[in-house]
């Protein structure tokens, strides 16, 4: 009963992704705006505690996507379109993305999050395609499994994506334990345990979730991200602090 409850009650997937919105402008509103208003000396003792506060808050959004991530691969009709899309969305906010953190119309230092979730799905999307082969040797297999893992991440970190080798490696974490809730989040939170302490909010929302899609809007959470990343660009130009690169 009380399951059922959950499930009908619960945290829908539109609601979680209205969570990791909300917490990433607000990681980066400090990352562009506050953070180019305290390297320019613009700061005070008060503001670096509202910096520090707000960075913290956004660590709540990727473990949220993340998870999303892995439902969507479970439950997407097409995955090489959701690939697809999510490559579409990194090249589309790259530029944005290089604007609002390094200033400059387009580096290849430092990639946008859309290309950890990629290199996330198409890793994931290798794990499985090994695993449906129950035919070859379980040795052949662990190999074959352990080479996507390593591949994955290594991609992630010589391209310098967001979260890189880090981000895949949670999104794999994420994807392994998938069948059973609670070891998912206590394997998610463990995960972050070591490096991003404060993410682990994110898996009280998640714990909640309710396996249904909430309101269709999906290309709103896709356009969001390149979309306020050039706003916040903006907003510095305006500010005169635009050209200040915060990574």
């Amino acid at each position: 009963e009380r399951m059922k409850m959950m499930r009908t009650h619960g945290v829908s997937g539109s609601t979680l992704k209205l969570i990791a919105v909300v917490t990433m402008l607000i990681d980066h509103v400090a990352a562009t705006v506050i953070a180019r208003m305290l390297f320019t000396g613009q700061g005070t003792q008060m503001l670096w505690r509202i910096y520090f506060g707000m960075r913290d808050i956004g660590r709540i959004a990727f473990p949220i996507y993340c998870f999303l991530l892995v439902e969507g691969f479970d439950h997407t009709r097409n995955r090489r379109k959701y690939a697809l899309r999510l490559f579409l969305f990194a090249l589309v906010s790259e530029v944005p993305f290089d604007l609002a953190f390094g200033s400059t119309f387009l580096e290849f230092g430092y990639q946008n999050v859309f290309f950890t979730l990629l290199i996330g799905l198409l890793t994931i999307m290798a794990f499985d395609a090994v695993y449906e082969k129950q035919e070859w040797h379980v040795a052949v297999r662990a190999v074959l499994l352990a080479v996507i893992a390593v591949g994955g991440m290594g991609l992630a970190y010589l391209m310098h994506t967001d979260y890189d080798a880090k981000g895949v490696m949670v999104i794999l974490i994420l994807y392994l334990t998938r069948k059973i809730r609670g070891l998912q989040i206590l394997a998610g939170c463990l995960a972050f345990c070591w490096w991003e302490l404060p993410a682990i909010v994110a898996f009280i929302p998640i714990a909640f979730y309710n396996g249904k899609r909430g309101l269709n809007i999906k290309y709103f959470f896709y356009a969001f991200y390149p979309v306020h990343l050039l706003i916040l660009y903006l907003i510095c130009l305006c500010m005169g602090t635009a050209g200040v690169a915060v990574v």
